[in-house]
């Protein structure tokens, strides 16, 4: 099972949310930056958060979005199922869909089904609030790099290289000129 750029996205935001839950609302522009997802990607992902009771938005200046739950009542297992469209790892495994004529005496079923349970049950019992403690306590462990992009900082650090100043400045971001001959 590879999870969708959908699904791991939400759970990035979602997280950056959390991260600004006391503060005002997070702007998509803002999400954007700290996330790296476009701000286009960001509503698209966004919509089906927000109809799902997981985030909310306010309109205006300082509007922008917010987590309409606590972290701690948010699980992967909730915006997997969200994004994917579900949590099993073969389609057999769905009851809702009739998908195999075998399925009854399928020998794989019950091994399929066996891990998209464990699978689901894990995924239950990882919170939002649990991501944004492992993310404060990497910036602790990192220092202060408090606007450093979560997955970025993780590559990073799988490296062997410490993060940084966070983001890179407009000036290394813009290309450099060619040098004439």
């Amino acid at each position: 099972m590879k999870l969708s750029a959908k699904t791991r996205y939400a759970a990035r935001i979602l997280l950056d949310l959390a991260r600004h839950d006391k503060e005002e609302p997070v702007p998509a522009t803002r999400l954007s930056q700290h996330t790296g997802v476009s701000v286009q990607f960001i509503e698209q992902i966004l919509k089906p958060l927000k109809q799902a009771g997981l985030t909310r938005s306010a309109r205006g200046a300082s509007g922008g979005h917010s987590l309409a739950r606590n972290p701690d009542e948010i699980t992967l297992a909730e915006v997997v199922s969200l994004m994917e469209g579900g949590l099993h790892l073969a389609l057999c495994t769905d009851e809702s869909r009739a998908v195999c004529e075998s399925s009854d005496f399928c020998s794989t079923r019950t091994a399929w089904t066996r891990v998209s349970t464990a699978l689901s049950n894990e995924l239950a019992d990882i919170s939002l609030q649990d991501l944004l403690d492992d993310y404060r306590l990497a910036v602790i462990k990192a220092g202060n790099v408090e606007i450093f992009p979560v997955c970025r900082m993780r590559l990073l650090q799988r490296k062997g290289r410490p993060p940084k100043s966070g983001l890179r400045s407009a000036a290394k971001a813009m290309p450099r000129p060619r040098r004439k001959s």
